[in-house]
């Protein structure tokens, strides 16, 4: 990884945008002109798969126990648990709200989407930890159908672990569909694949275009990117677990960006040395150095610019190893996640800390965190109101109609009273 000033890296931070918008636009038109075989036509193109049945059927996730082990599904059941505790209290602080004023009574509720939509990647991975992440705060939040799309493997069939996962977590239709044809199948429906409200999930560039040009038409959670790490470090911090860490996200993707900022030259130099010894002997190797040499860099400089630059990065993952990591927490506000201190990997938060790993990246952290019950409720209001209480609005009514040049909203009031 090079090593470089804060003040030149803040030059270097931009997000390059992605080209694909004609190429899906039209996967998108076929899908809503055709429906199923449109999408059975498009896994046979992207995918090489002749797919016969979209869904998958209760005989498909019975077979799917037999393929995973005891410990394996413990470790799903942990995970799941763990986000449902952390969900569940946030649900809990939810409450009814009711505010009476001169006669006029206003209620907001936390009301859960009927229908969501939760794309899971797969083909030729398997990502059983992003099917728990996106359909256990659905659950939670009370969504009455949860549909779950991914892409089947070459034999046409998807990975027994996810398909248990979904299974334990709740999903009502799971369906052998992926990329941006998937994502048209949830926002316009078709004959086996129902319409949803709102479609979350992480995905390739092709699903993420996809789930911008449906927006129009249905809610989505985020426009998620490849995987992004800021370690924000001073001397104290361990170099090798640092290197580590780095090593570990950067292993997602070769577009990945993982970054160190710190304040100490000493622990600059240290890092790289560490990345270097440790990059030889690790599989994956390959997807490691493409992403931290086309995207990693180091940024030695003093801690202001350092806080500077992280909040500039907005960064999915941030995590704080400095001799004081909460007085430098409390100073980040655009991390999707922030994790404080040298024992808090961000490796561990994608599985089994109660987080959720599905978290906004490109610098969506400036106005949003991560998935969570809050992206499957609405806040449906009511009012009621008396004629006593238009008589008391009515003269500051008159004048702002009037001052709008809509003088048929003062008469519909008036005409009451």
């Amino acid at each position: 990884m090079k090593i470089i000033s804060i003040k030149k890296a803040f030059s270097i931070t931009k997000v390059e945008k992605n080209n694909s918008t004609k190429l899906v636009q039209e996967i998108i038109n076929q899908v809503n002109l055709h429906g199923d075989s449109a999408l059975t036509k498009f896994e046979k193109k992207f995918n090489g798969v002749d797919i016969k049945n979209l869904q998958v059927t209760k005989k498909e996730i019975s077979e799917a126990y037999k393929f995973v082990s005891k410990d394996q599904i413990n470790a799903i059941t942990m995970t799941k648990d763990k986000l449902v505790k952390t969900e569940t209290a946030l649900k809990k602080q939810l409450k009814q709200i009711k505010i009476t004023e001169s006669g006029t009574k206003i209620t907001k509720l936390f009301v859960p989407l009927s229908s969501a939509g939760c794309y899971v990647p797969g083909g030729l991975a398997r990502y059983p930890s992003s099917a728990i992440m996106s359909i256990v705060p659905a659950k939670i939040a009370g969504v009455e159908k949860i549909v779950m799309v991914t892409p089947p493997n070459k034999q046409g069939k998807i990975d027994p672990m996810v398909l248990v996962a979904a299974d334990i977590c709740g999903a009502d239709l799971i369906f052998k569909v992926g990329g941006a044809h998937a994502i048209a199948a949830l926002a316009y429906g078709t004959k086996i694949v129902p319409q949803v409200d709102k479609i979350v999930g992480p995905g390739g560039s092709f699903v993420t275009m996809a789930k911008y040009l449906v927006s129009d038409v249905v809610s989505i959670d985020m426009l998620a990117g490849p995987t992004e790490l800021v370690i924000l470090a001073d001397d104290s911090a361990n170099p090798k677990l640092v290197a580590l860490d780095l090593i570990s996200q950067a292993e997602h993707s070769s577009d990945t960006r993982c970054c160190l900022i710190t304040t100490s030259q000493n622990l600059a130099n240290k890092v790289a040395s560490e990345i270097t010894k440790i990059i030889s002997s690790i599989s994956r190797k390959e997807i490691v150095q493409s992403s931290l040499q086309k995207n990693g860099f180091i940024a030695v400089g003093s801690v202001s610019d350092a806080i500077l630059l992280a909040n500039k990065v907005a960064p999915e993952h941030i995590q704080i190893i400095t001799k004081n990591p909460n007085n430098i927490a409390k100073q980040i506000k655009t991390a999707g996640l922030i994790l404080i201190g040298q024992d808090t990997p961000s490796s561990a938060s994608d599985y089994l800390l109660g987080t959720n790993h599905i978290l906004p990246t490109n610098g969506f952290g400036r106005a949003r965190g991560s998935l969570s019950v809050l992206d499957f409720l609405k806040i449906q209001t009511s009012v009621e109101t008396t004629k006593l209480a238009l008589k008391q609005i009515n003269k500051h009514l008159k004048v702002l109609t009037e001052s709008e040049d809509l003088p048929n909203h003062y008469d519909a009031v008036r005409g009451r009273l």
